[in-house]
């Protein structure tokens, strides 16, 4: 079916383009110091804030199709959000749904599993090892566990990545811990053997993303399949060894480790007639390893002789792509962004961001969906992030990514642009206040630049976030005790409308709940059209007798 879209009858936007400013992890936290947002130096932002056009907005949760309001946002689910205009159940949400029902153990994906365990095969789990609920969830692992115990397969090995980034930074062994007890009593209640096998922190071993660094994924190639890394008797004393080597050390960068037996033999390399489940739901540090296990044309590092294993992950991670070919619950089927429906119209666009994000503006923004939705009217623009600890260099390519915007914008070529500067984010989940405070200020400098083309050029802009982060570096609990905090917080997104040519046209909307999925509705709105039907309520309103 066609799409096309409606114009606002008098309302037609201005001559100018329209630009999407996505300041990520850029929250609306408490006014104190564990707050680098509000610590920042940030005299544009606070101009804004002060605006008739600002509003908050929930960006965590329900709002972006989690399963609670306990659970934090992230930038997969809220670009997500963001370019689709509406809700859609979110990776936790259908992964909890299909292991709830038992679906998830009724596909042919699963009996694949079976089949490679009753001819002797070992089934081994890959991924984050926490209960951050942004990329993987310990309870969901359990689940699985259970049924491998249920259906008596006979060996199963676990290759935990430690987290430390989307829960506190040194909690590993809340979660190694209670796993080997789990793993030891069905050893010893069934007659079965299942253990770890190796592992790792996240930012060192398998789980990199976007092409930034292969040497992550080679690590973890080389300890989960060639049993190749530091030896340990457990987990547990792996990370206990590697905290007192450096009591400064946090989970998400500790080294890969390999569990051995009492001949130093590794206890789980995975090797032909195995089967292998990767259980993070997310999709952008779970491609790579995907690709190194089920590519036959593989170039990316030497991973020796490729063992005959039988590969599936938690989901489909890329659908276009169709990495892996084998998975156990069916993505969110997001259809119609936003993006479609102007391609539909011949609106000619943009987007722009460094590698660390560039795929949140493209793929997560168009619904899962690698590519151009229309090449002859979209640019999309990945400027290389640097492989460096973001902390050292808090900037990152702000200042490229504003510089780029800038040339495009003044092309004259494009009516709609959308940039994510990734700072707030990348920067806050190191857990370092002061480089977080300059990451801020590096945004708000640049998001100044932005603003003084767009009045150039007689145009608008929408500056908002996808998440927070930088907003909560640190909590404090009831006895006083301060712990720094490297995950998402729950707060809510500013959002912004910046129009120099405003005269009162429009106003913000009185919504009973605004979150992200509202975005597309008002972005259509500046543009001049009105929303589709089933797209989420507009945050603004036209004061003439037509709403928007």
């Amino acid at each position: 079916m066609p799409l096309s879209l409606n114009k606002l009858q008098s309302f037609k936007g201005r001559k100018g383009p329209l630009l999407l400013i996505i300041m990520d992890g850029i929250g609306i936290g408490k006014k104190d110091e564990s707050n680098a947002v509000f610590q920042a130096k940030t005299p544009h932002l606070d101009s804004l804030f002060k605006t008739e056009l600002f509003t908050e907005l929930r960006a965590h949760g329900t709002a972006v199709g989690l399963p609670s309001d306990d659970d934090m946002g992230n930038s997969e689910v809220g670009h997500n959000a963001i370019g689709a205009g509406r809700i859609f159940d979110q990776g936790a949400r259908l992964v909890n749904k299909a292991l709830k029902t038992g679906a998830i153990f009724q596909t042919a994906v699963w009996d694949s599993v079976a089949l490679r365990a009753k001819k002797g095969g070992t089934v081994h789990f890959i991924g984050l090892l926490s209960d951050g609920n942004v990329h993987s969830h310990i309870e969901q692992l359990f689940i699985l566990i259970d049924q491998c115990a249920r259906l008596n397969f006979p060996k199963v090995r676990i290759h935990p990545l430690l987290d430390g980034r989307d829960v506190g930074e040194r909690t590993a062994l809340d979660y190694v811990i209670p796993t080997e007890e789990k793993l030891k009593k069905i050893s010893e209640e069934k007659g079965f053997d299942y253990a770890i096998a190796s592992g790792g922190g996240r930012m060192t071993t398998t789980m990199d993303r976007y092409n930034s660094d292969w040497n992550i994924v080679k690590r973890g190639w080389e300890a989960h399949v060639l049993g190749k890394g530091r030896p340990f008797a457990s987990a547990s004393d792996a990370v206990k060894t590697f905290y007192a080597e450096d009591p400064k050390a946090t989970d998400q960068y500790l080294p890969a480790f390999v569990i051995t037996d009492a001949a130093g033999a590794p206890v789980g390399r995975i090797q032909d007639g195995d089967a292998v489940i990767l259980f993070n739901f997310r999709g952008d540090r779970a491609i790579e390893i995907s690709r190194a296990f089920t590519e036959k044309d593989f170039s990316e590092f030497d991973r020796g002789p490729l063992p005959d294993v039988f590969y599936a992950g938690m989901m489909e991670y890329d659908g276009d792509a169709h990495i892996p070919p084998n998975f156990l619950v069916q993505p969110p089927a997001i259809d119609r962004v936003i993006s479609e429906y102007l391609c539909a119209e011949g609106v000619k666009m943009f987007a722009v961001s460094e590698t660390q994000k560039y795929g949140h503006v493209t793929y997560f923004w168009n619904g899962n969906r690698s590519g151009y939705i229309d090449a002859a009217l979209e640019k999309y623009v990945e400027i290389p992030s640097d492989r460096i600890e973001f902390d050292r260099a808090p900037q990152m390519k702000a200042n490229e990514i504003t510089q780029t915007v800038v040339d495009l914008l003044r092309q004259g070529d494009f009516r709609f642009g959308r940039l994510n500067y990734p700072n707030g984010d990348m920067v806050g989940h190191t857990g370092k206040a002061q480089p977080a405070i300059a990451a801020v200020e590096a945004v708000d400098a640049c998001v100044g630049r932005l603003l003084a083309v767009i009045r150039e050029i007689g145009g608008i802009a929408v500056i908002t976030a996808d998440h927070g982060n930088a907003d909560e570096m640190f909590t404090i609990d009831k006895k006083g005790v301060k712990s720094v905090k490297t995950a998402h917080s729950l707060n809510p997104v500013p959002f912004i409308i910046y129009d120099p040519l405003y005269a009162g046209e429009y106003r913000m909307a009185e919504l009973p709940s605004r979150g992200l999925s509202n975005i597309a509705a008002t972005l259509l709105n500046l543009l001049g059209y009105e929303k589709p039907r089933d797209y989420d309520p507009s945050l603004i309103e036209i004061v003439a007798a037509e709403k928007a």
